[in-house]
């Protein structure tokens, strides 16, 4: 029934064009085209398998992962994290959700979404495939009170985007950037205020060892990028890692390596075609 529930309620947004189409991560947008209905079927299936798989695994939220875009020469498999959360409805059901951050069509804006599965996967993926981790019972109980908690699961949202934003800095936000601030958004201790900011967050992340990927991308890539894409940016980089050609970003490999070592969650589970 649960299953059933999501994927209408999926398809229904596909067909009636109503899935942010111009919001991706990371992504331009090209000239809008109706979606295949084989591309529709298989995002479907995998929302289905993944759900499936989400109820047995008894878990209430998950890190979850996609595989937007072509990655592998930079040695990632993944491109895009999204919170996923187990949420009860009116009728002592419940669905999943997933609240993340989209790129606007390759400008230097975002924002942040609430969508089901469904429409998560409904983003012409490079690889039909999804990876998460189930973070353990206390960073569960912790993230699931925030996510569930509009005005909070937002607050450190900052639309300012770069694909490639400085993992420790706060003049850009990439989508990855922003799910990992805010899973410490809701670990880390709160000021007298009663708030975090971003640079404790990332204060939080630095403390439970959390180790950025570092990518390597020479001058001319770098002047090439940022003449022909409003949503990348290196400016932020500290001048010695970047004349060095060391880009340092959050990515979801990263993430995915960090979670278990720091005994904040198991490893992650791959499902794939």
């Amino acid at each position: 029934m649960v299953a059933f529930k999501v994927l209408c309620v999926a398809a229904s947004l596909a067909l009636t064009g109503l899935l942010s189409p111009l919001a991706h991560a990371g992504r331009a947008c090209d000239a809008p085209q109706p979606s295949k209905a084989s591309t529709i079927e298989r995002a479907l299936n995998l929302a289905q398998r993944t759900l499936q798989a989400l109820e047995r695994s008894g878990a209430q939220v998950v890190v979850l992962a996609r595989a937007g875009q072509d990655l592998s020469k930079y040695g990632l498999r993944y491109s895009h994290l999204g919170l996923a959360y187990r949420q009860n409805d009116e009728q002592g059901g419940h669905v999943w959700r997933v609240l993340h951050k989209l790129n606007q069509c390759g400008t230097a804006e975002s924002a942040v979404y609430r969508q089901g599965l469904g429409d998560f996967f409904l983003d012409d993926l490079w690889r039909y495939e999804a990876a998460w981790v189930v973070p353990t019972a206390p960073v569960q109980e912790r993230l699931l009170a925030l996510l569930q908690d509009q005005p909070r699961a937002v607050q450190l949202h900052h639309k300012p985007y770069s694909m490639v934003s400085y993992v420790w800095g706060q003049k850009y936000q990439q989508s990855n950037q922003w799910a990992i601030e805010t899973l410490a958004l809701a670990m880390a201790p709160e000021n007298g205020m009663g708030r975090v900011t971003r640079q404790q967050a990332q204060a939080w992340l630095q403390a439970e060892g959390y180790q950025p990927t570092a990518l390597n991308i020479g001058p001319l890539a770098r002047l090439g990028a940022r003449v022909s894409a409003a949503n990348v940016a290196f400016d932020d980089h500290p001048n010695e890692k970047r004349f060095s050609d060391r880009i340092e970003t959050v990515t979801v490999d990263s993430v995915f390596a960090w979670l278990p070592r720091a005994g904040l969650g198991q490893p992650p589970v791959t499902l794939s075609p």
